[in-house]
């Protein structure tokens, strides 16, 4: 027969070995080896994660900057373009004149107005877009070389008209400026010959611009106009 239980006696609890409570060096190595991978992989994670996030930012700010540079060149406007050295033909309203070529100092009495040709200063006015008047015997040498003078009076245009005549305006060869109590909004003038309009959307405008612009007829169709001199002029 089986001994009756001992009520004094508690359960049997299985008793732990040292090797269960205190890991080996080995199991020590092996737990350091797993945190340190762990680690790394956590690490390589946020770098790649990092790294598509540069990418994608670049990608959009690389987007960004040619939508920004497609938007510029389409909206920009583009400097009008004229066949040059043409012999002038016959533009309604057009005057043409005989005023000889000669340089002189000081100032000059020009019998049209604005001037189209005739004595002007030995220094040429650099071809350009100006915001001021400019001197009439520097403009005149420019036009002796070939440019187109388009000038405006400001009481009688508005800041629309503006815009409008530096559509009209080629890369090179012209002036426009400035010109004060005119007898008539506009005009345009080369070496001889002379427009004036009423208006900016004139279609004359341009026509005058291919038939007189860096025109063969000039008296020095193959000079330059950069290297003179700026508003401020030359009348020594």
């Amino acid at each position: 027969m089986s001994s009756p239980p001992n009520p004094t006696r508690g359960p049997h609890v299985p008793q732990q070995s040292a090797s269960n409570q205190n890991p080996t060096v080995k199991q020590q190595r092996a737990a350091a080896r797993d945190a340190k991978l762990a680690a790394y992989r956590k690490k390589e994670a946020a770098r790649k994660r990092n790294k598509l996030i540069w990418i994608w930012t670049g990608s959009v700010a690389a987007v960004a900057v040619i939508a920004l540079v497609v938007t510029t060149i389409v909206l920009t406007p583009k400097p009008a373009s004229y066949a040059g050295g043409a012999t002038p033909g016959e533009i309604e309203g057009v005057e043409t004149f005989e005023n000889t070529s000669e340089h002189v100092s000081g100032t000059v009495e020009y019998p049209q107005d604005p001037p189209a040709g005739g004595q002007h200063n030995q220094v040429w006015l650099n071809c350009g877009v100006y915001d001021v008047p400019v001197p009439n015997e520097n403009a005149v040498h420019s036009m002796e070389h070939g440019a187109v003078w388009l000038t405006y009076d400001p009481a009688q245009v508005d800041e629309d008209d503006i815009a409008k005549l530096k559509s009209y305006l080629p890369l090179s060869f012209a002036v426009f400026s400035p010109y004060e109590n005119m007898d008539t909004p506009i005009a345009v003038s080369a070496w001889n010959a002379q427009l004036k309009v009423d208006s900016a959307d004139d279609p004359r405008i341009s026509e005058f611009f291919e038939q007189y612009w860096r025109a063969a007829t000039v008296p020095e169709p193959n000079a330059v106009c950069t290297g003179g001199v700026d508003e401020t002029g030359s009348l020594s």
